[in-house]
């Protein structure tokens, strides 16, 4: 199947021949699976410092029994304070958690190489579906073919001024400007200072995304990634296909390298 790509300038530049992984089943399941896994690779280990809790001098009767109290172990002290409140143990006002978490604890979800691959290779499909990029929310109107792809000279841009003219000239534009809509939230989470959340716009797939990534810092929701960096956090945020997304022809020669069982699988039955 041949895409028309265009130039930087937003002209047509010919066409390009998709190579066959854009032909891969669209798994909703799959990507949902592999963004769950990938995303806690990057949780941080919780845990308890040992004694919390249990800084504090408590006893219970010793003999437990025949006091005439239940054998909860209560605060010492010679009067005052907390003095005879139950204290330390699991049951009674700062005392210690019944079950805290462990740093030891197995947070760290694996996936399968194969399973992996194809949900990375379904998630690229899916940024030619028209349909499921404007289903995710993205402003597309204006843009006749999916998936966007551009000239090689989009990886020797490296001012902001640069990308903004590249995005007016592929109809980019009002998908950027969707997120300056986004509704301020209120609560703790205002007050942490996390008032707003930026979103995802625009992701641009080169070769080497070195020089790129210097120029969209100052646009929000705007990302850059090389093929070699492409996951499916990237290509479906928040495990919901599919992001709107531009490749440079030198992306899309990259993507071809890319080996699976299935896409060997599908040329066999071509």
């Amino acid at each position: 199947m041949k895409i028309t790509t265009y130039t930087t300038t937003g002209t047509k530049d010919g066409e390009v021949e998709l190579p066959i992984i854009f032909s891969t089943p669209f798994r909703r399941e799959l990507i949902h699976k592999a963004f769950t896994n990938l995303t806690s690779h990057k949780f941080q280990p919780q845990g308890r410092h040992p004694s919390a809790g249990q800084d504090v001098v408590a006893d219970s009767n010793d003999p437990p029994t025949g006091q005439g109290v239940s054998r909860v172990a209560r605060a010492q002290g010679g009067g005052g304070g907390r003095q005879g409140q139950g204290a330390e143990v699991a049951s009674t006002r700062g005392g210690r958690q019944a079950h805290p978490p462990i740093v030891g604890k197995v947070i760290y979800k694996k996936l399968n190489k194969k399973e992996n691959k194809l949900a990375l290779c379904s998630a690229i499909a899916a940024t030619g579906s028209k349909d499921l990029v404007g289903a995710r929310g993205h402003k597309i109107e204006g843009i006749e073919t999916f998936p966007i792809i551009i000239s090689d000279d989009i990886e020797a841009v490296s001012k902001t001024n640069e990308v903004t003219k590249i995005l007016d000239s592929l109809k980019l534009t009002q998908d950027v400007n969707r997120l300056e809509t986004r509704k301020v939230r209120s609560g703790q989470s205002r007050l942490r200072g996390r008032s707003k959340k930026v979103g995802t716009s625009v992701l641009f797939v080169t070769k080497d995304s070195s020089n790129m990534s210097k120029a969209i810092g100052a646009l929000p929701g705007v990302d850059v990634k090389s093929v070699k960096d492409l996951s499916v956090l990237d290509l479906a945020p928040g495990s919901h296909p599919i992001r709107l997304t531009v490749y440079s022809k030198s992306a899309i020669e990259e993507i071809a390298k890319i080996k699976s069982a299935h896409i060997e699988l599908m040329v066999k039955t071509q």
